[in-house]
């Protein structure tokens, strides 16, 4: 992945993610990359709010999906509120992740051929219960 592309990914999560912050009150410091080696997790948020986004995948370095970066963002997100996976985090994280939805920049089933700097078109909202948003695939 190239930086032109890494940095429209990045501006484009930014984005995403002031939208959803300011729905649900949430105060975040940053959005980065994070760096090309790490292959351990999909993103990881810090205490002082700094977010960092795995934007490639582990084995062959292609950009994940937009909609994989959305669920991550929202994974992320909602740790500013709960810093554990417990059941409050999780109900959060699908609170967020729903809202993520309804707004149409969460979509998940996507073609990889959507690019960074172009929406696809919204397909039409439906609800998805916690267990099923559990088993989404990551990889395109």
């Amino acid at each position: 992945m190239d930086r032109h592309t890494a940095r429209q990914l990045i501006e484009r999560l930014n984005l995403d993610a002031e939208r959803l912050a300011r729905r649900f009150g949430l105060r975040y410091r940053s959005i980065t990359a994070e760096r090309p080696g790490v292959r351990s997790r999909y993103g990881v948020c810090y205490a002082d709010g700094a977010i960092k986004i795995r934007l490639r995948h582990a084995t062959t370095g292609r950009p994940l999906k937009y909609s994989s970066l959305v669920n991550t963002l929202c994974h992320e997100l909602a740790h500013l509120r709960h810093f554990n996976h417990g059941p409050r985090f999780k109900a959060f994280y699908f609170e967020i992740l729903d809202h993520a939805r309804a707004l149409g920049i969460y979509r998940p089933g996507r073609a990889p051929a959507e690019s960074p700097g172009r929406a696809a078109p919204i397909a039409p909202q439906r609800q998805m219960a916690p267990q099923a948003a559990e088993q989404l695939s990551l990889f395109g």
